[in-house]
């Protein structure tokens, strides 16, 4: 293992653990068994290495979801593997939503070279695919902008605001995850039976 392979390991644990406000650069230089100063050298700041973390992350989650959004499937197919790729990815990288809406707000210009990057997911087909279905009357007249929209907030919604949520209904780290397991189904089973005819 090189010593960068090295250090995204023990940055993902890191952050698994702690968050990104919660992780420190020695506790990471520590995890990885190098000094704080070769962390430096390799990544400048902690912003700078979980940004490193998270487009590591997004390949792997990018080009699932592209195979979801082009795939020749029916919609009702594709929403539910949408909703189960997101949201099993998103339990394995449970920082990344929250990281996300920090960098909206502290670092847009991270945000823009992000929306740029070529492998992030393009919806053009899928759109399309809506669209042709409302006129196949398969599903009812519905935005189709809108109802991506729905699918993306139902989705990264709870991830986003988990604290909110775990505090507002009152459970456990545990109970939370398990209820994001039964969302996969929930989330999917939601929007189809909204729009179907």
């Amino acid at each position: 293992m090189t010593t960068e392979e090295k250090i995204f390991e023990a940055a993902f644990n890191v952050f698994q653990k702690k968050g990104f406000t919660g992780a420190r650069m020695q506790e990471i230089a520590d995890e990885a068994e190098i000094n704080k100063a070769m962390l430096h050298y390799f990544f400048r700041s902690k912003e700078k290495l979980f940004e490193a973390v998270f487009m590591n992350a997004f390949g792997k989650l990018a080009p699932q979801i592209n195979g979801i959004f082009n795939s020749d499937e029916a919609l009702f197919e594709k929403i539910k593997k949408f909703t189960d790729s997101y949201i099993s990815f998103v339990m394995e990288y449970p920082f990344l939503p929250q990281f996300i809406i920090q960098e909206m707000n502290n670092n847009p210009e991270f945000v823009a070279k992000f929306l740029k990057d070529e492998k992030r997911p393009d919806p053009t087909k899928l759109l399309k695919q809506i669209e042709s279905e409302i006129e196949l009357g398969i599903i009812k007249p519905i935005s189709p902008k809108q109802l991506l929209l729905d699918i993306f907030a139902m989705t990264a919604f709870p991830f986003a605001a988990q604290n909110l949520v775990k505090g507002i209904i009152n459970i456990s780290n545990d109970e939370f995850f398990q209820l994001m397991k039964e969302r996969k189904i929930h989330i999917s089973e939601q929007i189809i039976n909204a729009i179907k005819k």
